[in-house]
């Protein structure tokens, strides 16, 4: 049962916004390498303002997650790509509609 949740919250740099949204498109198939994130989305909210929503069915899952490739790709990039460093928010998951 998925449990467990992250949001990362992106600001992209003036300029970068493509960057950050090719970025994270291409993370897609890294998350889908990932067996322990059943649930990954790559999210603009804006212009500027880029998010990606995963969760997890344990902590151990989710801390995998945040060692994992996407996480230091993205802190690999984040100075040159986001005018601030990223916001990541852990979160309860209180209820779950998933058509399979």
């Amino acid at each position: 049962m998925i449990t467990l949740a992250l949001f990362a919250r992106l600001e992209a740099k003036p300029g970068k916004e493509q960057e950050v949204a090719d970025f994270l498109a291409a993370g897609l198939e890294l998350a889908n390498q990932e067996t322990t994130t059943p649930i990954w989305f790559a999210l603009k909210l804006s212009p500027t303002i880029f998010g990606i929503f995963d969760a997890f069915e344990n902590e151990a899952g989710r801390q995998a997650h945040l060692q994992g490739p996407i996480a230091q790709a993205l802190m690999a990039k984040a100075a040159d790509l986001l005018a601030v460093p990223p916001t990541i928010e852990t979160i309860e998951v209180l209820g779950l509609k998933n058509r399979a």
